[in-house]
């Protein structure tokens, strides 16, 4: 698409009465072709993304994009459909196709609509909607004094991979056939950098980034870059250690990846097929004493805020763990909840803004209380069984010793099962990251396998 650079992207939404109006269509026109039930969804959103690399403009990509979905219930039969053509000739077409469908697969007795008691009534305002009148010349801009800041930082910065700055408005709604209507509206705005340090042979990369729903809450550009760079830098002449058993503190943006372990695994869809670690767990104690998480869907321009799940059903504040470490219940949609024989919990599409309680120690506090250990900043790979909970992960950051960061270490693998690795949680940090669905600070954990050479 041809740019001006003072073209300003239009955030510029439909009005959700308007998309109500052509999804209570689709569903009429479903039940009159002989749908038992049916739910349908209408998306669409807008945004900018410019990308700078070495000074230049690599790109800048406007984006608006739809799609309409819906899933047609033939008795206990399902079928579904999606089209990104919304005219009335594409509604009828994505009807009929699913009604196609649903004649031709097997019977299914959990399938459904969820109970119409759950279905959500009161819609509170979460602040989730902030667009940026943002001009393609000023995020161009941006993106260079934020990549400029990070060549800058180190002198052994010796390449870009680039910095980028973009912005979202979306519009999402969901209607079904027993009466429910509801919308979320939002943004998401983000800035990020990534870098090359080298010195001799020995190159490393890092990044950094920034994300929230409001573009005056997110870090500066320069400091974006300057942390980016910082930290390429700190990994230089990294090396491999012995393999031993040590005391091992995962950055924020790392611990909320064992949180997510935890999540999958107490999740319906693993628990029904029998592949989680945490089969039966409820009303155990899977997390050491004084690691509580909490689910608060209604925090006020979070990132996984919402008032009801993928099904419409009304989320709510839960615990899922309590302060003695005792799991208290399941995530669970209507389809994995009759499965279980249970009720929906209302985490159809997953949770909404898992919190997991602070500590009193800060960053610091927290080198200090590991003493010597081994500080955890990037992982690799995907290594973990849900069934047995065994983990394996490929690893860098750095050794700590005395409280103190010491030398970059690379190449090392840390391993354990996860069901002894939250047993084993000896502090919660109060550095917590807020960019994403899961709000974490940095957790040490008493101890873990770290293999390297030898």
């Amino acid at each position: 698409m041809t740019s001006s650079p003072t073209q300003i992207i239009d955030q510029t939404l439909p009005t959700p009465d308007s998309l109500a109006a052509s999804l209570g269509r689709l569903l009429e026109q479903a039940t009159q072709s002989g749908a038992t039930s049916a739910a349908a969804t209408m998306s669409i959103s807008v945004g900018l993304t410019v990308t700078v690399r070495g000074g230049d403009v690599e790109a800048v990509e406007f984006h608006r994009d739809r799609d309409l979905s819906l899933t047609a219930y033939w008795g206990q039969r399902t079928g579904s459909a999606s089209s990104a053509d919304w005219s009335e000739e594409s509604l009828a077409e994505v009807v009929d196709r699913a009604l196609a469908i649903s004649q031709h697969t097997g019977e299914d007795p959990y399938a459904g609509l969820p109970d119409p008691a759950r279905q959500a009534t009161d819609f509170p305002d979460l602040d989730l909607h902030h667009p940026w009148a943002l001009s393609v010349a000023d995020a161009i801009e941006m993106a260079l004094a934020c990549e400029a800041a990070g060549l800058r930082a180190d002198p052994r910065i010796h390449q870009s991979e680039g910095a980028t700055v973009s912005t979202h408005a979306g519009l999402t709604l969901l209607a079904n056939t027993q009466g429910f209507v509801g919308h979320q509206l939002g943004t998401s705005h983000s800035l990020s950098c990534s870098v090359l340090a080298r010195d001799g042979d020995d190159m490393q990369r890092d990044y950094w980034y920034s994300s929230s729903r409001r573009h005056e809450d997110l870090e500066a550009a320069e400091s974006v870059g300057q942390r980016a760079g910082e930290r390429a830098a700190a990994r230089l002449g990294a090396r491999s250690i012995k393999t031993q058993t040590m005391p091992v503190l995962y950055v924020p943006e790392l611990a909320r990846g064992l949180i997510g372990h935890f999540l999958g695994a107490i999740s319906g869809g693993n628990l029904y097929r029998r592949a989680s670690f945490l089969l039966d767990a409820e009303g155990q104690p899977i997390f050491a004493p004084g690691v509580r998480i909490t689910q608060q869907p209604f925090l006020s321009r979070a990132a996984g805020s919402r008032s009801f799940d993928a099904e419409g059903v009304a989320m709510n504040d839960r615990t899922l763990v309590d302060a003695d470490g005792v799991l208290q219940g399941y995530l669970l949609g209507s389809y994995s909840a009759r499965r279980l024989g249970r009720e929906t919990t209302g985490n159809a599409g997953g949770p909404a803004n898992v919190v997991v309680e602070p500590g009193e120690l800060d960053f610091d506090g927290l080198l200090a209380e590991m003493g010597d250990g081994l500080l955890v900043t990037e992982l690799m790979g995907q290594g973990l069984n849900m069934v047995t909970g065994d983990y394996s992960r490929g690893a860098s950051g750095f050794m700590v010793r005395d409280g103190a960061i010491c030398e970059p270490v690379d190449e090392i693998t840390i391993a354990a099962n996860l069901a002894d690795v939250f047993k084993q949680i000896r502090a919660v940090g109060r550095d917590v990251d807020i960019r994403g669905n899961c709000r974490c600070g940095s957790l040490l954990i008493d101890g873990m396998t770290v293999a390297g050479q030898g």
